[in-house]
C-alpha cells in the first residue's frame, strides 16, 4: 500500500479542516510542569502518543521523551508519579495490573481514546477451507493440530503473546481451560521476530496459527477473510470472567477492548486542563491501523513517526483545535 492511500487512512473518520491556532503563548496551564508519559516496547503505541503529547505542548506543558517499559512496569511508575500518563491501557485487558498498581484510587481514567480493539486466534484460510477449521478446540484433533507443527514435535506452534503482556494471561487461562497444552505450544518471544517469521511461512505456502490485536499492522500483511480466519473458542473463558461473545453469536475468546488514557490521579487532580484533555480525545481505530502499516513498510524511526501524527493533526485540524480549546476552559 502506497503512503498516500495509508495517510488517507490515517484521516479516515474524521473532517479534513485548515490549520489553525487557538492557543496564544502566555498563561498557559502546563506552564513549567513536566509530562513523562510511557508506552510498551512496540513501537506502533507511539504515534497515539505522540498525538496527545502534541495536545499537552500546545497547553504549554512541558513534553518529556516518551518512555518505553513493560506495562506492568509502567503502571507502577504511574502510581507512583514516577510517569504522567499513558495512552495505552487496554481495557479490559489490563484490569489485573490496572488493579495491582493501585486501581482508582492511584489512578486518572475518563473518557475512551480508541475504542473496537479486537484480538484473538487466526490460521490461513486455505487450511481452515480444506480441513473445516473453525475452533481453537479443533486442533484437539493430533491431525489437525501437526499441520501447524513448526519444530516437529507433533504439536501445534501458536505464534504468541509477550510475557507480561495481558494476552498471555488470556491464552495462558485457555490452554489450561480448554485442554490443549498436549496439542498446542504457545511459542512467546519478541512479538515482531515470531509475527515475521509466521508471515514468512505463510508466503511460503505453508500453513500457519497465530494471536494477533487490532489496531496493529498484521491485519494488513494477513487480511482477515481473505487470507486468513478467526477462530472461536467453544464458550467465553478467561482471567477478567467476562461474556466475550459478540452480538452475532461469535466467540472469539477476547473481549472487544479499548484504549484509554491512564495518568497519575493526583497529578490529574492538579492539572484540570490536562485531565479535561484525556477525558475528550479520541482516535479513529482506523488511523491507528493504516500508521501502523506505514511502520511496518519501513518508515519507522521516531522523526517517522512524529511527521505522521503531524500530519494526522493537519488533517483534522479543528478537531484538535476543538480538544485544546475546551481543556484550556476547564483550567479557568
Amino acid at each position: 500500500m502506497k503512503t498516500r492511500s495509508l495517510m488517507a487512512g490515517i484521516a479516515a473518520g474524521v473532517v479534513t479542516l485548515t490549520l489553525s491556532s487557538v492557543v496564544g503563548a502566555a498563561d498557559l496551564p502546563g506552564k513549567g510542569i513536566s509530562v513523562q508519559s510511557f508506552h510498551s516496547p512496540i513501537s506502533e503505541e507511539k504515534f497515539q502518543t505522540v498525538i496527545v503529547n502534541k495536545a499537552l505542548a500546545k497547553l504549554g506543558y512541558d513534553i518529556k521523551p516518551i518512555k518505553e517499559v513493560d506495562y506492568s512496569a509502567g503502571y507502577t511508575a504511574i502510581a507512583n508519579g514516577d510517569l504522567t500518563y499513558t495512552t495505552v491501557n487496554w481495557y479490559p485487558l489490563h484490569n489485573t495490573m490496572y488493579k495491582n498498581a493501585g486501581g482508582d484510587d492511584k489512578f486518572y481514567r475518563q473518557g475512551t481514546y480508541i475504542n473496537g480493539a479486537a484480538q484473538g486466534y487466526l490460521i490461513d484460510k486455505k487450511t481452515a477451507d480444506k480441513y473445516g477449521i473453525s475452533k481453537i478446540t479443533d486442533l484437539k484433533d493430533p491431525k489437525i493440530a501437526k499441520l501447524f507443527d513448526t519444530n516437529g514435535d507433533g504439536k501445534a506452534d501458536l505464534a504468541g503473546c509477550n510475557a507480561g503482556w495481558g494476552c498471555e494471561g488470556v491464552i495462558e487461562y485457555q490452554m489450561d481451560e480448554f485442554k490443549l497444552r498436549d496439542r498446542i505450544s504457545h511459542n512467546q518471544g519478541q512479538y515482531a521476530a515470531i509475527i515475521s517469521d509466521t508471515i514468512a511461512r505463510y508466503n511460503e505456502g505453508k500453513p500457519v496459527l497465530y494471536y494477533t490485536w487490532t489496531p496493529y499492522w498484521v491485519s494488513g500483511k494477513l487480511v482477515p477473510g481473505k487470507d486468513v480466519v478467526w477462530l472461536e473458542v467453544p464458550y467465553s473463558a478467561n482471567p477478567n470472567g467476562t461474556d466475550t461473545k459478540l452480538a452475532n453469536g461469535k466467540d472469539y475468546g477476547f473481549d472487544i477492548n479499548a484504549e484509554r488514557i491512564v495518568a497519575n490521579k493526583a497529578w490529574a487532580e492538579k492539572n484540570p486542563a490536562a485531565a479535561k484533555l484525556f477525558a475528550i480525545m479520541t482516535l479513529p481505530i482506523n488511523a491507528v491501523s493504516a500508521e501502523n502499516m506505514m511502520i511496518a513498510n519501513g518508515d519507522d524511526s521516531v522523526a517517522a513517526i512524529e511527521r505522521h501524527a503531524d500530519l494526522w493533526i493537519k488533517a483534522n485540524q479543528k478537531t484538535f483545535d476543538g480538544w485544546v480549546k475546551t481543556a484550556l476552559e476547564a483550567a479557568k
